[in-house]
């Protein structure tokens, strides 16, 4: 029988240690060495690649395999390459079963082979989700397996040209001694399979757990061994869900992708600015839409702000959908700036439907919204706010603002406040352009008298 080796691997970094240890001497992350047991083997052979000339190499100009979903190909730069290993996270019951059966649903109307693979439910089970989605297709096959080397035997007697592991932590390789969903395993079977992918040119989507800080669990080497990460986003107790790339070798990491969760599976949301948008508060005080984009796509959203004197001897700061630091900041601006005294005020912000806003152009609206629930005047009817906001106060220029006045026009509102810089080459009819330099400025612009 052959001896078991006692190790603690790092989930973070994959270091490996003899002894526990509180922290990584790698990575430097506390209390993240976990045990394994590992049995030595054989060495496994795998065939030899030669190098070859970069000039060599022939670009076959192949096309990306599309899904017929096309927020789904945006999120990925425009669909599936072939050969890429694809891992797609989030909570459970999100809804990343659901997203990749419509997915592989529209490829195998197009004539691909798919072999979707799961461990955690049987045939039976998929099966009966496949109908409740409507699902329909005779290249569409259905595996209940846990054991890496009949996943791969299956693969070669098939030949999908997309595979779909579900969930990966549940995939275990008998030459390692540990549990499935350890480091090790997890580590192993995704090599294997990535080597199968760029052997065959099979597309892999593997299904990732996550931990209780909503990052994807297993070894964070496991990230670095993809092509690409989706994160698919969003509140269970509302419909909306946001596909996120936080890697992609072979797009953009700043596209989303917005579904609504039906009772007859995900369907894509075509125009998100309306869901982000609630036509019964544009004329409350502490209400002010912003703009910020997505990659290419301008997106309309609402903040709602509340002020209110504080029963604390600290006053109170809390923001939902944008960075907290940066809150702040924009806070001691406004009354440093602007006139505002804040000191004795619990201020709450909000971002309406979920979204974050992360774009410095929505500084000016954030500080708008604060301004127009302190003075309990609402911004004025139709319009957007954009900027942002500089220590001195100043209002300065963003990029792209054609697109977001473009936007803003395209859904009806009638006055567009944006910075003095941006303002020069905006020749529009059918949207009003005020143009500001500083925040008093810009506040006095946006609230109605």
């Amino acid at each position: 029988m052959k001896k078991s080796n006692l190790t603690f691997v790092c989930r973070e970094c994959g270091y490996s240690s003899l002894k526990w240890m509180g922290k990584c001497p790698n990575c430097g992350t506390w209390n993240s060495f976990v045990e394994e047991r590992t049995i030595p083997t054989g060495k496994r052979e795998s065939p030899a690649s030669k190098p070859v000339k970069l000039n060599d190499i022939k670009n076959d100009n192949r096309q990306r395999w599309t899904s017929g979903i096309a927020e789904f190909d945006r999120v990925l730069g425009g669909g599936i390459v072939p050969g890429t290993i694809i891992l797609i996270g989030g909570e459970p019951g999100i809804g990343k079963s659901t997203l990749l059966l419509e997915v592989t649903s529209g490829i195998a109307k197009r004539g691909k082979k798919v072999l979707y693979v799961s461990g955690e439910e049987s045939t039976y089970q998929i099966g009966m989700r496949a109908k409740r989605l409507k699902i329909e297709t005779e290249n569409l096959f259905l595996l209940s397996e846990t054991s890496i080397d009949n996943i791969i035997k299956a693969v070669g007697e098939i030949a999908p040209s997309i595979l779909i592991v579900d969930s990966i932590q549940t995939v275990f390789d008998t030459d390692i001694g540990s549990s499935p969903g350890s480091v090790s395993q997890v580590r192993e079977c995704t090599s294997r399979l990535t080597r199968i992918a760029k052997e065959k040119d099979i597309s892999v989507f593997l299904v990732g757990h996550v931990t209780k800080v909503g990052m994807i669990a297993g070894p964070r080497t496991l990230e670095h061994m993809v092509d690409t990460v989706l994160y698919l986003e969003g509140d269970r107790t509302q419909s909306f869900r946001i596909l996120r790339a936080v890697k992609n070798r072979f797009g953009s990491i700043n596209e989303i992708g917005v579904f609504e969760m039906e009772q007859s599976g995900l369907s894509e949301v075509k125009n998100p600015s309306l869901i982000f948008l609630d036509e019964n508060t544009f004329n409350a005080s502490g209400s002010v839409i912003v703009s910020t984009i997505e990659g290419t796509r301008p997106i309309l959203a609402e903040v709602q702000a509340l002020v209110s004197p504080t029963r604390y001897p600290m006053p109170q700061r809390v923001i939902v959908g944008s960075d907290y630091k940066r809150f702040s900041i924009l806070l001691a601006v406004l009354e440093k700036r602007a006139g505002y005294n804040l000191g004795g005020f619990d201020i709450f912000c909000n971002v309406v439907g979920g979204i974050k806003l992360l774009d410095t152009s929505c500084d000016l609206g954030l500080l708008v919204a604060v301004a127009s629930n302190f003075n309990d005047r609402s911004c004025c009817n139709r319009t957007v706010v954009i900027g942002e906001v500089g220590l001195s106060g100043e209002i300065r220029a963003v990029a792209q603002i054609a697109r977001r006045v473009k936007e803003a026009e395209r859904l009806g509102f009638k006055r567009c406040i944006l910075p003095a810089g941006n303002a020069k080459g905006l020749c529009n009819n059918n949207i009003e352009i005020v143009a500001v330099r500083n925040l008093k400025q810009a506040v006095e612009q946006s609230i109605c008298h």
